[in-house]
């Protein structure tokens, strides 16, 4: 899909998110993405628009998910592999992420609010700012101690009470 437009590139954004779940996911396997089976659930909004238009920009080019913006609110991401993801400022809300691998995942302006990330990796993960009130952590596997100490205070739950370094 090299060398469209912005509005061209806009268009199949949009065509591809009124999709079924099913024909996105064809889609996605044509472009050699299939691994990024998330998509297939992503509502159709401005935010979401702006997000596959990055991922159809240059797909056989695309190493880590750039999700920065995105609307990911209330989606079953268990067992996603969001290593090295951009998710600043992404909206994360009520989302489960259990088991997720999220190793450098930049989480910076994120909203987690009541997300799931039991038994997630979180390894050099990046937390400015996120706002993670009611977001379950499990034993936070690879959070520093600082950063378990940052988000406990700001609202996150842990249901073990020490850091799972």
């Amino acid at each position: 899909m090299l060398n469209l437009s912005d509005k061209e590139l806009r268009n199949i954004a949009i065509y591809f998110l009124e999709e079924t779940p099913e024909e996105r996911l064809k889609t996605l396997n044509k472009l050699g993405i299939g691994r990024y089976r998330f998509l297939t659930h992503i509502k159709l909004n401005d935010v979401n628009i702006l997000c596959i238009m990055r991922f159809f920009q240059n797909p056989r080019q695309l190493k880590f998910p750039n999700l920065a913006g995105a609307d990911l609110s209330d989606l079953i991401l268990d067992e996603v592999n969001f290593i090295r993801g951009n998710l600043i400022n992404a909206n994360l809300q009520r989302s489960s992420l259990v088991n997720a691998d999220l190793l450098f995942a930049n989480f910076t302006k994120a909203d987690l609010r009541n997300a799931d990330l039991t038994g997630a990796t979180l390894n050099k993960t990046i937390w400015i700012e996120a706002l993670v009130e009611g977001c379950q952590f499990g034993q936070g596997t690879g959070l520093t101690q600082l950063q378990y100490q940052d988000l406990q205070l700001r609202g996150a739950k842990f249901t073990h009470p020490n850091n799972g370094n």
